[in-house]
């Protein structure tokens, strides 16, 4: 679950405010009860198995063949929740350029994803793309209004920042490790456009439906992802109840309810609460990838890892908001979004 909830102000403005008031909490978001924590640390467990799904799958296609076998996956899960939900498909005016432009993001994030976790183990994956949280916390300093960089935020950033550089060095203590090097940078570079991607979509696209949204980034990524599975993908690929629980984990479980399970959490609980139980992703990934993969973690990786959830969990702490902060521009929310 990227893995990684957006980091966003814990209050929003009063509807209705005017002149110099200072806004209100916004009494449709609460802070997690017992129950609603349970279930954000249970789907952000399932978001952790998300790259020792791609990982597993890999044994029997290539990665950009999983990709597009992945969109049709989840566009089947999202089309079913459009369907219900009586969603507005239509594409007006003025939503083509954002949908194409977030789509192309998707598209490329989703390659160096798949490719990361081609050369490198789940784990290290795992772990790298929660850094997408530390890139939201750094990035909305300056294309965000009123989503300043403190003190506390920086120094989460130069925590996770040092996780990394442990990751790569564990990386290079390996027998492959030239290509578990290369494959955590490809891992890294996926967790900074995951970030960049759910800053863009804040400014973007925030009033587009999240049904319409997904369903083109789907059919987007399958058209580029067959095209270029095509050209630089000859090798043959073998089906079997391995590739299709994989695909179907990635597709169903994943891009379908894991998503649409934090987006309508994100309705009525707090995000940053949301992504504080989030941060638990780099553990439980180190974890799941042991238990069902045999990638016995090593000292590092836990070293690493802890540094990059700690970091990443500090990067999302804010101080209480002034009345400067709390003008009717600076409460911009990101919203809620995971890597699908």
């Amino acid at each position: 679950m990227s893995s990684n909830v957006a980091d966003q102000r814990d209050s929003t403005a009063a509807q209705g405010q005017t002149g110099s008031s200072l806004p209100t909490t916004d009494l449709r978001r609460r802070p997690l009860d017992l129950k609603a924590g349970l279930f954000v640390f249970f789907v952000s467990t399932l978001w952790s198995g998300n790259s020792i799904a791609i990982k597993s799958g890999l044994e029997y296609a290539p990665a950009l063949r999983i990709g597009w076998m992945r969109f049709v996956a989840g566009s089947i899960f999202i089309l079913g929740w459009a369907f219900y939900t009586k969603a507005d498909l239509r594409i007006h005016r003025g939503e083509w350029w954002p949908l194409i432009s977030l789509a192309l993001f998707f598209a490329v994030q989703i390659v160096f994803m798949n490719l990361g976790i081609k050369n490198t183990s789940a784990g290290h994956a795992t772990v790298l793309i929660v850094t997408s949280s530390i890139w939201v916390a750094l990035l909305s300093h300056f294309f965000i209004p009123g989503d300043r960089l403190e003190p506390i935020r920086l120094g989460g950033i130069m925590i996770a920042y040092l996780g990394i550089i442990v990751l790569t060095a564990d990386s290079l203590t390996e027998s492959n490790g030239k290509d578990q090097f290369f494959g955590d940078i490809l891992s890294a570079i996926s967790g900074f456009l995951l970030g960049a991607r759910i800053v863009y979509n804040a400014r973007l696209v925030s009033r587009i439906d999240p049904a319409k949204m997904l369903l083109f980034q789907a059919a987007f990524g399958t058209v580029v992802f067959v095209i270029i599975s095509a050209i630089f993908e000859p090798e043959p690929w073998l089906w079997t109840w391995e590739l299709a629980v994989s695909l179907a984990y990635q597709g169903f479980v994943i891009a379908g309810f894991g998503f649409l399970s934090m987006l309508l959490l994100s309705k009525h609980f707090f995000p940053s609460r949301i992504g504080a139980v989030s941060m638990t992703q780099p553990v439980t990934g180190i974890l799941l990838a042991w238990l069902i993969l045999g990638e016995e973690p090593t000292q590092l990786l836990w070293v690493g890892g802890l540094l990059v959830m700690g970091g990443a969990l500090l990067a999302q702490k804010r101080s209480k908001p002034t009345a400067t902060d709390q003008s009717p521009t600076a409460g911009n929310e990101l919203p809620a979004e995971k890597t699908t």
